[in-house]
């Protein structure tokens, strides 16, 4: 459907005065993406990692190089883009430059691409990994919700944003090694409440590297009764 006719009357001012721009190039677009882009996109597809979902060269490996030397909490998970080129570009401006409206294009993207296997997963409660107080109060609001609430709403699976907390301010990941992150995140999160977790449970994210972030949220999801965790992301790093 083009984005005018979900509109009501009187927005053909707000077009011009705030028209759409692609995520993923930054031209003016009368989609939500141009179409250069979206000819271009390339989901991922086989092969793929059976753990995290990462493109991999070889059909008959099952997993890439990160997965097969160290073993993950989660069962699997999947996400849509390698995390380069305009994609990258694209996540970076709906995370710091306010592009909350790119939440709706990336749940819509998820769901129509994963939907099926979510369900499939028996997901009986959808957590977004949260930010610390100090990160959200500065971005004024956190990425992985605005996905979570897209997917919950497609999906009919309550979303539950409450319980799981972050309760240390962690450094970015992306300038640490693989034992580095790992540390950097031990302890970063907490389950609050005394309600216990039923069933299985699917975490959301923006962006998915060596899977530290996702393990160490898992981890405490497992301790308080969660059953198998399934996660689903915008984008994933290069596999091997």
């Amino acid at each position: 459907m083009r984005r005018r006719e979900s509109k009501g009357r009187g927005t053909g001012l707000l077009d011009l005065l705030y028209p759409h721009v692609c995520p993923f190039c930054g031209r003016v677009a009368a989609e939500e993406v141009c179409d250069i882009c979206r000819e271009e996109l390339e989901y991922i597809g086989e092969p793929r990692c059976m753990c995290c979902g990462k493109p991999i060269r070889q059909k008959d490996q099952e997993y890439c190089y990160d997965c097969g030397r160290h073993p993950h909490i989660y069962e699997r998970g999947c996400a849509l883009w390698v995390h380069r080129g305009g994609v990258q570009k694209a996540v970076y401006q709906f995370k710091y430059h306010n592009r909350r409206i790119y939440s709706r294009f990336f749940g819509r993207e998820l769901l129509s691409r994963y939907g099926r296997a979510v369900h499939g997963w028996n997901i009986t409660t959808i957590i977004p990994i949260p930010l610390s107080r100090k990160r959200r109060r500065r971005r004024g609001f956190n990425q992985a919700g605005l996905l979570a609430w897209e997917l919950g709403r497609g999906l009919g699976i309550p979303v539950d944003a409450e319980h799981l907390v972050r309760v240390r301010d962690t450094s970015p990941q992306k300038q640490m090694d693989v034992r580095g992150r790992s540390a950097n995140l031990r302890n970063a999160f907490a389950w609050k409440g005394k309600e216990r977790i039923r069933g299985n449970v699917l975490l959301v994210d923006d962006i998915y590297t060596t899977g530290n972030t996702i393990d160490a949220a898992a981890r405490v999801l497992k301790k308080n009764g969660a059953g198998k965790i399934y996660f689903l992301t915008i984008s994933i790093g290069q596999g091997y």
